[in-house]
């Protein structure tokens, strides 16, 4: 995406929100909806757009758990650590996507960008439990195998779309 593209598109969400200040986190969730992250030259951009200071846009996007300052994969994973599915053993299919997507506890997204795996505190499906999401679709009931073989199938699908 070029430059002019770039900022036309976040020129069409301020557009939207008339750059009331009352709607910057409106304008983020769009933002961040469109590039999976809030890149810190767009967040720059809007700030002089909608006359807000910059440190008072990065206080908003970091004091929100669901805005990312860090690109995010195509995928993304969520795997719910709220009680329901700690106990019912989330953990052990959080470790086991780490170990098949090389990930850790400071690294969260595969180096191609297909893959950013997150822990939440809850996805609201405790009578499913163990829940992930990925891309917002509920996967219910999972087991670290039953992960796994999503994650290979999601793989598999993409690498046949490059193939073609």
């Amino acid at each position: 995406m070029d430059e002019n593209n770039r900022y036309s598109r976040i020129d069409s969400i301020l557009d939207k929100y008339q750059n009331k200040k009352s709607a910057l986190i409106a304008v983020l969730q769009e933002i961040q909806s469109e590039y999976k992250y809030l890149p810190e030259d767009v967040l720059e951009y809007i700030s002089k757009k909608m006359e807000v200071t910059p440190s008072k846009i990065f206080s908003v996007a970091t004091f929100y758990e669901n805005f990312s300052l860090e690109p995010k994969g195509k995928f993304i994973i969520r795997i719910c650590d709220g009680t329901a599915c700690h106990v019912r053993k989330s953990i052990p299919i959080l470790n086991a996507l780490r170990k098949e997507l090389g990930l850790n506890e400071k690294k969260h997204s595969t180096p191609d960008m297909l893959f950013t795996l997150e822990t939440v505190s809850c996805l609201g499906a405790c009578g499913l439990a163990p829940v992930i999401t990925i891309n917002d679709k509920v996967y219910p009931k999972m087991a670290p195998e039953s992960a796994i073989a999503v994650i290979r199938q999601i793989r598999k699908e993409n690498s046949d779309d490059e193939n073609e």
